[in-house]
């Protein structure tokens, strides 16, 4: 399976602008023979959505999102999603004209710049799903920050988990670096959970954030198998053998004996003791 990482640089609000770069990078990817294209988190809109005066959400149906698989490669590509009644951060996955699998990010930050939360409303829910490569799931950013996010898709059969990502270097003066927090999350999680990564960050500068690229392949050894570069815009070509993770889970079956049910019993006994439905 070949995969694309399009570390991109989208324009906010500039919806159009993004589309059409991204259909230019989907035909690059084509002619390179990639299976599936994975851009950034939110790249067809940008991030600081609190920014703009208008509406630029999209919703599912919209024919310029359809179109984009249509060139040959399946897409993974972010937006602020029009849904009936609420808005949300969602890495959608396209193949040949059709919605295979919609990822609503289920923990959205709101602390320092980011305010996701006053521009979205989270998941409900986290499944794996089939495509013609491979059984994926997707996790938006901050959700592979979350431990049992991984480990559920993992459960749930993923051997390919794709990562899409606004990570921005050093938001303030004095503030952490998560460049280094990512490759250790990312090295954790391909080793832990036998699965390859593949993580897409951003880069660009929007509204006082610089994102930092760094978008790359890991595999279930946890072993970084490709990298793009930091800052700048690239498409870097992966090709992944989907079989090892399957391989790599028969060598050492960390993921074998789940105990799904003492897992619930204990859930259900944080969430009586705690009140958190």
């Amino acid at each position: 399976m070949r995969v694309a990482l399009a570390q991109t640089n989208c324009r906010l609000g500039d919806v159009e602008g993004n589309i059409a770069n991204t259909e230019r990078l989907i035909k690059d990817a084509a002619v390179q023979q990639a299976d599936l294209v994975v851009f950034p988190e939110l790249s067809l809109t940008g991030y600081a959505l609190g920014q703009l005066a208008d509406d630029i959400s999209i919703p599912l149906n919209d024919p310029r999102l359809l179109e984009l698989s249509g060139h040959g490669p399946d897409v993974l590509i972010g937006l602020l999603e029009d849904a009936p009644v609420r808005r949300h951060n969602s890495a959608v996955y396209l193949s040949d004209g059709h919605v295979v699998h919609n990822h609503r990010k289920l923990y959205l930050p709101n602390y320092l710049i980011w305010e996701e939360r006053k521009h979205a409303s989270p998941g409900q829910r986290m499944r794996a799903f089939d495509t013609a490569h491979a059984r994926m799931a997707t996790l938006v950013c901050n959700d592979c920050w979350q431990p049992m996010l991984p480990w559920l898709a993992a459960q749930d059969g993923a051997e390919v988990l794709l990562v899409p990502t606004n990570s921005a270097a050093k938001i303030t003066a004095g503030s952490f670096d998560p460049a280094p927090y990512w490759h250790d999350l990312l090295v954790f999680t391909a080793r832990m959970q036998q699965c390859w990564v593949v993580f897409v960050n951003r880069v660009g500068d929007e509204a006082g954030a610089r994102f930092w690229g760094g978008s790359q392949v890991l595999n279930p050894w946890g072993d970084v198998v490709a990298s793009a570069p930091d800052s700048d815009e690239s498409l870097l070509m992966v090709d992944i053998d989907v079989r090892a993770a399957r391989r790599r889970r028969r060598e050492m079956p960390l993921l074998q004996e789940a105990r799904l049910g003492l897992l619930r019993r204990e859930l259900e006994r944080l969430i009586n003791e705690s009140g958190d439905d």
